[in-house]
């Protein structure tokens, strides 16, 4: 099955889920968030083509990785070719996490999303907005966006937050901008 990408597999990534992460970049995104941290990402005919299995290749010579992240542009543009690469890295042990501009309770009213999301451990949902940008969160760039169970999710039918992510970094308590309590 073919998939559009943005770029080749980025591994050895620590920012963009928990451990150390292969980054697929999709290609394609609709929601062209002002701020958006990857712009050129958007257009849907940009980047290039390359199959899942050619993926799934690459994916079986990592080292050292705990997981992929799929980020893009819009990984649910391309559900259907993110759910094969998605089980693949499922079968081989790593784990899954997907970033979109959509939100959880939006996904889960198409059938395909939801058969990719049950391949899916986290899914950090919401488009990027700028009034909101936060360097005090834990894998995403604003405030709304959420770190979100999926497996669980989809068993209760409703967004289960991660409660270690819920929570910014740390707490200003009455102390000048350039100084924190670290929590």
């Amino acid at each position: 099955m073919e998939i559009r990408l943005a770029s080749g597999l980025q591994p050895d990534s620590i920012v963009d889920g928990e451990g150390i992460r292969t980054v697929i970049w999709t290609q394609g995104c609709s929601h062209k968030c002002p701020g958006c941290h990857n712009p050129s990402t958007h257009d849907f005919k940009g980047g290039f083509i390359t199959t899942t299995e050619e993926i799934n290749k690459e994916l079986s010579k990592l080292e050292g990785q705990t997981g992929i992240t799929f980020s893009g542009g819009d990984p649910m543009f391309q559900s259907d070719a993110c759910l094969k690469i998605a089980a693949y890295a499922k079968k081989i042990g790593l784990d899954v996490w997907c970033y979109t501009g959509f939100t959880f309770e939006e996904l889960i009213t198409n059938k395909k999303n939801i058969e990719f999301l049950k391949y899916v451990d986290v899914l950090v949902d919401g488009k990027f907005i700028m009034k909101q940008k936060s360097l005090n969160v834990d894998f995403r760039g604003s405030l709304n966006q959420r770190i979100i169970d999926v497996p669980a999710s989809l068993k209760e039918g409703k967004a289960v937050l991660i409660p270690k992510y819920v929570k910014p970094r740390y707490v200003d308590v009455n102390i000048p901008k350039h100084k924190h309590i670290y929590i």
